[in-house]
């Protein structure tokens, strides 16, 4: 992949590469983990110089980074799992081989998301839903049947008096509530499906995760959500 569009940071449109990421780019890549997941974000979670090289030569069409200004300024990993290796509730751990993904099935049938970050100075850029839509077009490309991942929930430990983790979704849903990464993959035309139990170690959340999908439009009909 090698996409050039322009991004509008403060007004000025700045020249973007989306392309997939190699080995040579494992020092910028941590330091976009670093940077894009502060604490309370658990720092063994950032990515490390083993499952970064996994996935650029596993699955480099899972493997895509955004350039702007000399530098990486964010990415978005994926792998191809068949969802029905994977019945009922799963960890991010699990369906991701805890981030090295030689778990990935090149005849799967979803392409599972299984990171995106975004340094904090280009998060009103786009740049996130840019790298959302070439990741669909890789499902589209590869013919799958769709996009699927697991969603941060990072208001709710802040609601979690108020409402269970499925009634805060609830909330967000009805524009009751809004949530930084829920409301985002809603903006980047993903759907929801089930709240995830102890999908990730992350405070912010309590643990829980939104399971959020795209369905393929050319090979399937979008269905309702089950919520």
């Amino acid at each position: 992949m090698n996409k050039q569009l322009y991004l509008l940071k403060d007004g000025v449109p700045i020249h973007t590469v989306i392309r997939n990421y190699t080995i040579d780019d494992v020092d910028s890549l941590i330091e976009v983990q670093t940077t894009s997941f502060p604490p309370p974000y658990p720092e063994h979670l950032h990515w490390n110089r083993e499952q970064i090289s996994e996935q650029a030569t596993r699955f480099p069409e899972g493997a895509i980074c955004a350039v702007a200004e000399g530098r990486i300024i964010g990415s978005m990993t994926g792998l191809i799992v068949n969802m029905n290796d994977y019945s009922g509730t799963h960890s991010w751990s699990s369906i991701s081989d805890d981030g090295y993904i030689r778990n990935h099935q090149s005849n799967g049938d979803t392409l599972y998301v299984v990171d995106l970050c975004v340094t904090p100075q280009y998060r009103k850029t786009g740049v996130g839903k840019w790298l959302m839509q070439s990741m669909y077009e890789t499902v589209v490309h590869l013919r799958l049947q769709r996009l699927l991942g697991g969603g941060r929930m990072p208001g709710y430990a802040s609601k979690a008096k108020e409402a269970t983790p499925m009634q805060y979704v609830e909330k967000v849903m009805n524009g009751e509530w809004s949530d930084p990464v829920i409301s985002f993959l809603l903006r980047c035309g993903r759907s929801p499906l089930s709240v995830m139990p102890n999908y990730l170690e992350d405070d912010e959340s309590l643990n829980h995760a939104l399971l959020m999908e795209w369905r393929n439009p050319f090979l399937t009909t979008i269905t309702k959500s089950s919520l």
